[in-house]
């Protein structure tokens, strides 16, 4: 190879750095960007415990208007995405999850024979409309640390429907608010 050869294969490399360089620069001034002035993430600040406040607009639903969207034979489809862990029998034994029955207004964490998260072992709440609800729309977010994988109900209308099927699987079902 002559050094005329070397010196066009020199000269290529050269003009393509320049080229891919030269666009960059070109397109930058062409193109204005402005930086977000805000943060494209939200961190979420936990209290001493480690659970996060509920005092969210999630706690300030009105839970008579939301019940009324739901029925117990919609809670009754809903619940088979909850049936992969959870027992709803009467006398039903504790799966992954701990068993259902008589879960509406049992303090959080009561069944005995069962392995509870920390976070929810210390929760000290009982599972009131209010509770269940926010519960159910993002478990992981609503009792942070628990073990609960499942992603949450988003819809109105499944989450009434569960807590009414739920309060349905009861020895003494509660009056609706």
């Amino acid at each position: 190879m002559d050094s005329f050869e070397i010196n066009k294969i020199i000269a290529a490399v050269i003009i393509t750095v320049l080229i891919v360089f030269g666009i960059g620069k070109i397109s930058d001034f062409m193109f204005k960007v402005d930086q977000p002035s805000v943060a494209a993430y939200k961190v979420e600040a936990t209290d001493v415990d480690g659970l996060v406040s509920s005092a969210s607009t999630e706690s300030d639903v009105d839970i008579s208007a939301l019940l009324a969207l739901g029925s117990v034979d919609h809670g009754q489809k809903v619940f088979k995405k909850c049936k992969a862990c959870h027992s709803i029998k009467q006398g039903g034994g504790n799966n992954i999850g701990p068993k259902l029955w008589n879960v509406m207004f049992r303090p959080v964490g009561a069944i005995s024979d069962y392995k509870y998260s920390k976070a929810l072992s210390g929760y000290k709440k009982e599972w009131s409309w209010s509770e269940m609800n926010g519960f159910l729309i993002k478990p992981s977010k609503w009792i942070k640390g628990n073990k609960m994988g499942f992603a949450g109900l988003k819809d109105e209308k499944d989450r009434a429907s569960v807590m009414l099927y739920l309060n349905q699987n009861s020895d003494q079902p509660k009056e609706l608010p």
